[in-house]
C-alpha cells in the first residue's frame, strides 16, 4: 500500500482500508479479522503500521482486541450524555431504537435513607413516608440492557394506577402537570451480581454503568430519584464540554 495522491500516511490509509472491510456482513456478524501477519501482508504495510491503524481503531471503540484470540468488530452500542438530557425513551427514539419492556413493577414501599433526604423526609419527620416505587426492565428485542430504579416524591399524587407503559415524563407532563426540568447526574460502575445479572441476561461478574438521576420540576422541586444499570457492553457515556 502506497501513500495516496493526497499524501495521507500509511497508518491513515491502513485504517480507511480496514473501515471497508468491516463493513462486510460476516465481519459485523462476529468473524475475526484475518491475523496480523496476513492482513499486513493483505494491506502490502509492515505489521508496526497496521498495528498504529488497529490501535487507533480499538481506542475508538471501533474494534475489540484479545490476546491470544483476535481482533473483531465493536458492538455498537447506545450513547447518552449530559448535553440537552433527555428521557430514556426520547434517548432511544432520537437513535431509531425501538423499546421493548421486559419487566415493569409497581408498588409503595419505605425508601432508603439517600432516597428520604433528597425528597426532603426526613427533615419533616416523615421517614415513614411510602413512596411509589418503579422498577422496569428495558432493551431492543434482542435482549434488555437495563433495570430502571425510580422512586417518586409522595407530594405528587402519582398513582400504582398509572400508565407507566408510556414515556415517564410524557405521563407527568399531561396528567399531573409536572414538568421536568433539571437532572443532576452521578456515574459509576460495578459488577452486576446476582439480582441485575439475571435480569439482563448477563454473568454476575460482567460489568455494570451505573446512571444515577436527581429529577427536578421547574420550580426546583425533587420529583424522581432514579438508578439506572446498563449492561456495560450495550452503553456508552459522552460528556460534551465547552468553553
Amino acid at each position: 500500500m502506497a501513500e495516496g495522491k493526497e499524501n495521507k500516511p500509511l497508518h491513515v490509509l491502513a485504517e480507511e482500508a480496514i473501515k471497508k472491510m468491516i463493513r462486510l456482513p460476516e465481519y459485523q456478524n462476529g468473524k475475526l479479522l484475518p491475523n496480523e501477519i496476513e492482513l499486513a501482508r493483505n494491506l502490502n504495510i509492515s505489521r508496526n503500521t497496521l498495528r498504529q491503524a488497529i490501535n487507533k481503531m480499538v481506542f475508538e471503540g471501533l474494534l475489540c482486541r484479545r490476546k491470544g484470540y483476535g481482533t473483531w468488530v465493536a458492538k455498537k452500542t447506545i450513547t447518552g450524555g449530559v448535553k440537552n438530557w433527555l428521557s430514556f425513551s426520547q434517548e432511544m427514539q432520537r437513535l431509531g431504537i425501538t423499546i421493548k419492556n421486559y419487566e415493569l413493577h409497581v408498588s409503595l414501599e419505605y425508601p432508603d435513607e439517600k432516597v428520604r433526604r433528597f425528597f426532603g423526609l426526613d427533615e419533616e419527620g416523615k421517614a415513614g413516608t411510602l413512596c411509589l416505587k418503579l422498577e422496569r426492565v428495558r432493551g431492543h428485542a434482542e435482549y434488555p440492557f437495563v433495570v430502571f430504579i425510580s422512586y417518586f416524591n409522595p407530594r405528587f399524587p402519582i398513582s400504582s394506577d398509572d400508565n407507566f407503559t408510556m414515556p415517564l415524563y410524557e405521563l407527568l407532563e399531561t396528567k399531573y402537570n409536572i414538568v421536568v426540568h433539571t437532572s443532576v447526574e452521578e456515574i459509576s460502575a460495578r459488577l452486576a451480581g446476582k439480582r441485575i445479572s439475571t435480569k439482563l441476561r448477563i454473568s454476575e461478574n460482567d460489568p455494570l454503568l451505573i446512571r444515577r438521576r436527581y429529577v427536578y420540576d421547574i420550580k426546583g422541586v425533587p420529583v424522581e430519584y432514579n438508578v439506572g444499570y446498563y449492561r456495560a457492553d450495550s452503553f456508552t457515556y459522552t460528556i460534551t464540554a465547552e468553553r
